[in-house]
């Protein structure tokens, strides 16, 4: 009888591990394409030696342990908010409360502001993965034949597009294929490796820390320059937080140990080992360690392997992108934009189409901009190390308030991490003038749209406050007033569910009806990432008809109006689909300079976020045919 109950669940935790490979992994999984390349540029200065070889190596290989394997696999994954990872969560892990006074509200406001920066960067990360992996990927045609080199640059830029056009299609019946291409792309890359290590065994030495440390202290400066190379390696290590979600922390630890570690330790040192037989491939213009592993016959086949896991790995930085946009926008940090679900299924696979053109359009843009992966690469790592040591700081707080950890325990552990990340991100800074600059703007300027379009609704809400009537008081007029009723049911979408929405004051003021039964809706998003179901809705029957609705989601989930309609029958409140008419209120910002506003350019550029944003009636998917949006102008 165990082994009949261990066996479903074994398969379904191979299952969840095979899938964990394509999205969780495909980003790390495709960086020895061009990481080790860029360690051993010859620009750095740094001559091919033997003592610096097995240096860099023993880099790499301590990079992808310290980093991926202690920090992330066995610390910070045991950080699940309701079983969600990723930066906006844990910041809601650490502070669950952020707002209150004092010392307490001052550090919790601050690392709100660190987390929020944190979620900018990997708007970064999303634009520069699909490029430089891609583009990568697309250069080994360089080392099959120079006859190709002038075609790179376009074909890269028509996969780019092939893959930004077919999202609106959803990744359902790709996303299916991805675990085991990209299963296939670990056991190639791993025969590689093994081929370049028996070309010089003595590769293995790199396994010593030590071979490490006397790079570091010989070469100073040059080995600093080299630092920020090897953090190519570690790129997409985010993705197993943010990831922990989908799979959960077993098949994702699963993953690594037993397919994505091993394999990616095996061609590292395969391309180390293939520079201790040869160093004076490191001078070739073509220089590729990667692609220099293979067969001469099997080239042309290893770039095609290597096109269709950039492609994987691309696939799940801008499915993250529209995740963490669909968050943004229910945490009130971004105006609302339409999302499209491609699946009927899962929920999670969800199409943006502003933030889709967008990304497809910077990437373009870098690869023409910048037109190898090189010159890429020294703008990939800086938002990569950056979100790496916001993440530390948050996961200090996040553990003495989860685990109970004393702070000198989590202190012990932010230092031991940041003595590792502080020194990978400083060597990145460098990069900044070489193109390290771009992730930078990127996120400021998403940044400023964020806290802007937030202060922004802030304002508007404060100047709407301050004319509203309590409800309770409303319905006391109504049961004095007697106006006239009309049959149906009127649903009115409220902020604020003990104020009277402003949109029933309009329509009773100039209309002078009311509907016989009155339910003021309120959408409650909570700070964490999802709600017990038994938690999602709240039903409270008023007097004169009037009903008072709250259902609450998290900013993982997505407001279904038809749902919470449903489950109130569940409260003896029943919906006639056409016996009942949604009621909007669409605000109007008009910049009038008013004390306790924001800057002029800054109004002025909410005024055009809001005028921008999705009509509640498409975000809600309300039936367009049975909504009635009453405006009214706010001075800001």
């Amino acid at each position: 009888m165990k082994t009949e109950s261990t066996d479903p669940h074994r398969a379904r935790l191979a299952t969840l591990s095979l899938a964990a490979l394509g999205v969780v992994y495909g980003d790390i999984g495709t960086s020895p394409i061009y990481a080790v390349k860029e360690c051993f540029d010859l620009k750095h200065g740094v001559p091919i030696t033997a003592p610096n070889i097995l240096g860099v190596l023993s880099l790499i290989l301590w990079a992808l342990t310290l980093v991926v394997s202690v920090k992330y696999l066995t610390f910070v994954l045991r950080a699940g908010n309701r079983g969600e990872g990723g930066i906006l969560a844990l910041l809601s892990l650490a502070f669950p409360e952020r707002r209150g006074g004092g010392h307490v509200g001052r550090v919790a406001r601050s690392m709100v502001f660190l987390g929020i920066a944190g979620a900018c960067l990997l708007y970064g990360d999303g634009i520069l993965t699909p490029a430089v992996t891609v583009l990568g990927a697309v250069e080994g045609l360089r080392v099959a034949t120079t006859a190709l080199d002038a075609w790179v640059v376009p074909i890269t830029v028509g996969i780019l597009i092939g893959i930004f056009s077919a999202q609106r299609a959803g990744t359902g019946a790709v996303g299916r294929i991805f675990g085991p291409i990209t299963l296939v792309w670990f056991i190639a890359i791993a025969l590689l490796g093994i081929r370049g290590i028996l070309q010089a065994p003595a590769i293995l030495g790199a396994f010593n820390p030590g071979h490490a440390l006397l790079f570091l202290m010989e070469h100073k400066h040059s080995g600093l320059i080299v630092l920020g190379s090897v953090v190519l390696v570690v790129t997409g290590a985010e993705a197993l937080y943010a990831d922990m979600g989908h799979f959960g922390v077993r098949p994702i630890r699963w993953a690594w140990f037993l397919v994505v570690f091993p394999c990616l330790v095996l061609n590292y040192l395969g391309q180390g080992g293939l520079l201790l037989a040869e160093p004076a491939l490191a001078a070739r213009e073509d220089f590729n360690p990667f692609f220099m592993l293979c067969p001469r016959w099997s080239l042309y086949p290893m770039v095609i392997l290597a096109t269709m896991a950039a492609v994987i790995a691309s696939q799940a930085l801008i499915s993250g992108a529209y995740s963490l946009t669909m968050q943004a926008v229910q945490l009130g940090y971004m105006p609302r934009l339409v999302i499209e679900h491609t699946s009927e299924r899962e929920r999670g696979q969800i199409y943006m189409p502003q933030v889709n053109w967008f990304l497809m359009i910077a990437c373009i843009g870098l690869v023409l901009e910048f037109r190898s992966s090189s010159a890429l690469a020294n703008a990939y790592a800086v938002a990569v190390t950056l979100t790496m040591i916001i993440t530390t700081i948050l996961f200090f707080f996040a553990t003495r308030r989860l685990f109970g950890w004393s702070t000198l325990r989590a202190g012990l552990f932010t230092a031991a991490a940041l003595c590792v990340e502080l020194p990978l991100a400083f060597a990145n800074l460098l990069k900044i003038p070489q193109g390290g600059w771009f992730p930078l703007v990127v996120a400021a300027a998403i940044f400023i749209l964020m806290a802007t379009w937030k202060r922004g609704r802030q304002v508007v809400w404060e100047r709407i406050r301050s004319s509203a009537m309590p409800l309770e008081k409303f319905i006391t007029e109504i049961e004095r007033r007697d106006p006239v009723r009309v049959n149906g049911t009127a649903v009115y979408l409220a902020g604020n569910g003990d104020a009277a929405p402003l949109a029933l004051l309009h329509n009773l003021k100039h209309n002078k009806v009311l509907h016989r039964r009155i339910v003021i809706l309120t959408i409650v998003l909570e700070e964490s990432p999802r709600v017990a179901d038994e938690e999602r809705i709240e039903v409270e029957k008023l007097d004169e008809g009037f009903w008072r609705v709250r259902a609450r989601y998290g900013f993982f989930e997505e407001p279904n109006i038809g749902n919470v309609l449903t489950r109130c029958a569940e409260h003896d409140l029943e919906f006639k689909p056409m016996e009942t008419t949604f009621f909007l209120s669409r605000e109007t910002v008009i910049a009038s300079g008013r004390p306790g506003g924001m800057m002029g350019w800054r109004t002025r550029l909410f005024a055009v976020l809001s005028r921008n944003a999705t009509s509640a009636t498409a975000y809600f998917r309300l039936p367009a045919n049975r909504v009635v949006e009453l405006g009214m102008q706010v001075e800001i």
